[in-house]
């Protein structure tokens, strides 16, 4: 099991930047995909990004596409998620993921250990 530290969530305007960093400990960080995903009020978690083990590829949600850029440092054990053009529409809690396969995507998530969350609020 990993144990994940997400930091860097806050209140924003519209237009706005943020970025958030996961920090990770418990196992061989660089082996497995990390991800992003997010809870809106009354919604289900939603997918927003993900990373494979080396960092050289990665995956987005449509709604993210262009504005979001997820990043990872392995020798720093840390996944990050730099978030331009904030819209009120993005407004949830961030969550980081560390999936138990190498691959960015979605599915390799459905088994993952997951952090508390990071709030993001993103005002028009």
């Amino acid at each position: 099991q990993v144990q994940l530290v997400e930091s860097g969530g806050g209140l924003v305007q519209a237009g706005g930047s943020l970025r958030l960093s996961c920090a990770a400990s418990g196992r061989t960080f660089s082996m497995y995909a990390m991800g992003w995903f997010r809870q809106a009020p009354g919604k289900e978690r939603e997918f927003v990004a993900a990373i494979n083990w080396s960092g050289t590829d990665t995956n987005y949600a449509d709604s993210v596409k262009g504005r979001f850029t997820i990043s990872r440092d392995n020798a720093k054990n840390t996944v990050y998620l730099q978030m331009n053009r904030l819209k009120p529409e993005d407004t949830a809690v961030y969550y980081c993921a560390a999936s138990y396969r190498q691959l960015a995507s979605v599915e390799h998530f459905q088994h993952a250990d997951w952090g508390q969350g990071t709030q993001v609020t993103v005002s028009s």
